[in-house]
């Protein structure tokens, strides 16, 4: 498997301050197709947009339906080596004035469309845009409200971890497949909750390397609603979804990626937890600690105490939500550089 040498180059953090106007944001690196958002400074919705669905926003935090963007409102483009935001309306966590703000963005940049009666890739519709070297795709479809519908998303590699929301409807919130719970088993992005089992979801059946499956509920299939599915598989030296088990102590446990982390984000399964992500723009140095919730509209806090290492994450906590003894936790990450790049050159922590 080749080695990403410089992930920079499909997944980045930017940093800006909000100008309450047209901000055209460069220093991205790539035209993203993935950009999430969130205030640092105050308690404002997560906002997210794709280049699939245009200039429609979701919020991580919340079950809201998608919204579209009023015109010369919120997000604007996606440019070159970054993006436009405009004028805030709906979520002020694209471009609050004076507002310390975060963007998390990925690249995709490959556009397919699946007719499944003709491929006979999946038993639904989809369509998105994809990136296999980087193991990252957007795919759209609608439900049908049938058990075991099967859905192409893009990838030639199985996925470690999908997100999929509905976009119609409101009463939905973000469901997640990972692939250390397995299809049996699922959780919400927008909750705090354990990891719970029901067949309706992902239909107890693991995803393949052409297609996801879905069960009937409404949050996932609802016959006639439109889905967006955000799709993310393993790559070596450059990202990675996995599990651990906390010990308890402020020597915390050592999570092995392969790889110096530019973004981590974990939950705890076997009960209650927030989704908290770190990346390394916030936090330039260890103790790694300024942390955002995905679950919530909150600001940014601290105290969460981990180090970002050159070949994985060391914990220094002992809290519940990060690790607790005996407890349980999934985690995905992404990568600033590998541990050793292919001209075998290894890198350095903080």
């Amino acid at each position: 498997m080749a080695i990403i040498d410089k992930p920079s180059d499909y997944f980045n953090t930017k940093l800006f301050t909000g100008n309450g106007g047209t901000n055209a944001i460069t220093g991205v690196g790539f035209q993203p197709d993935w950009c999430w958002f969130k205030n640092r400074t105050s308690a404002q919705s997560h906002a997210i947009v794709d280049s699939v669905r245009g200039r429609k926003g979701l919020q991580s935090n919340a079950a809201d339906a998608e919204y579209t963007l009023a015109s010369g409102k919120d997000f604007g483009t996606f440019d070159s080596d970054g993006f436009t935001v405009l004028t805030p309306q709906q979520l002020n966590s694209f471009n609050y004035n004076t507002g310390s703000i975060v963007s998390w963005n990925w690249k995709a940049g490959t556009s397919f469309t699946n007719d499944a009666s003709s491929t006979g890739i999946g038993t639904i519709d989809s369509a998105g845009s994809a990136n296999d070297t980087a193991g990252f795709s957007i795919v759209t479809y609608t439900g049908n409200g049938s058990s075991g519908a099967t859905v192409k998303h893009g990838m030639n590699q199985k996925p470690s971890m999908f997100i999929i929301k509905d976009r119609d409807n409101s009463n939905e919130g973000w469901m997640v497949y990972h692939t250390s719970l397995g299809a049996t088993k699922y959780m919400r992005l927008n909750e705090t909750g354990a990891a719970a089992t029901g067949s309706a979801y992902f239909n107890d059946t693991e995803p393949t390397s052409s297609v996801f499956t879905i069960g009937n509920n409404d949050v996932v299939n609802k016959s006639g609603d439109k889905y967006v599915t955000y799709c993310f598989a393993s790559k070596q030296g450059y990202s990675k979804f996995g599990s651990y088990t906390g010990n308890g102590n402020a020597n915390g446990s050592f999570i092995y990626t392969g790889f110096k982390p530019a973004w981590f984000m974990f939950k705890r399964t076997n009960g209650s937890g927030r989704w908290q992500i770190l990346d390394n723009k916030r936090n330039l140095s260890n103790v790694t600690d300024k942390g955002i919730s995905a679950n919530t509209n909150g600001a940014e806090g601290s105290g969460w105490s981990l180090d970002f290492l050159s070949n994985g994450v060391k914990l220094r906590y002992n809290d519940t939500e990060i690790n607790g003894s005996g407890d349980s936790f999934i985690y995905m990450a992404w990568a600033e550089n590998p541990f050793v790049a292919s001209n075998f050159v290894p890198t350095t922590a903080k």
